[in-house]
């Protein structure tokens, strides 16, 4: 080595940065392969956890929608559905629905029934809060061993019945404390506000003893 002269120190050092500049490339290059693959399994992994948290917070709900839609019954849906949602699930509206008083924003809960009026019924829907159209089945008055007795029922049994609000309820009980008991039915189209429409859509739920 001390025998070498100037210019073959030069080559020689030369030689020994090119070589310590490829192992230097190769080593970043597959560091940043690495680094690069471990990026993309994390980020993987990442978006399987949440999409397994998403799939985890979905909760649904099941409604009873009833009235003026196309097909009546049970329907599921997302938790936080409103009753629009709920609308559309029963296959969207009947030609003679009517939405004048309906909250189509309303957020319905689980377990609830939804009844859409007909036009000519005198719902009295609250069209800020839309909870008149809300009924809970634990309390419905449609259920085969619990029909309303309207001889007896109080203001918030009536409130029970599909298309009945406060208005309706109120004019049914100051017509029996003024007229007596109904014999049938039939005579609580004699309360104001009552037609042939009303009656159809409540007949199934009321009785007489």
């Amino acid at each position: 080595m001390e025998n070498l002269s100037k210019k073959q120190w030069i080559i020689l050092v030369f030689i020994i940065v090119i070589i310590i500049g490829v192992v230097g490339y190769y080593l970043y290059t597959n560091f940043q392969q690495i680094s690069y693959e471990n990026l993309e399994d994390d980020e993987f992994e990442e978006e399987i956890i949440e999409n397994e948290i998403v799939e985890e917070e979905v909760e649904t709900i099941v409604v009873h929608i009833a009235g003026a839609v196309r097909k009546e019954g049970i329907v599921e849906l997302n938790d936080g559905a409103r009753i629009v949602d709920a609308i559309n699930k029963a296959g969207g509206l009947n030609e003679n629905a009517d939405l004048s008083k309906v909250n189509l924003a309303f957020i319905i809960s689980d377990g609830q029934k939804i009844y859409i009026p007909f036009i000519g019924e005198e719902a009295e829907i609250s069209t800020e809060s839309g909870e008149n159209v809300i009924q809970d089945n634990n309390n419905e008055g449609s259920s085969n061993n619990s029909l309303v007795n309207i001889n007896t029922a109080s203001l918030s049994q009536l409130l029970e019945l599909p298309g009945v609000g406060n208005s309706t309820a109120q004019k049914i009980l100051d017509y029996r404390n003024e007229n007596g008991k109904f014999k049938s039915i039939e005579d609580i189209k004699n309360v104001s506000g009552i037609g042939d429409s009303k009656f159809n859509n409540i007949k199934n739920y009321i009785t007489v003893k």
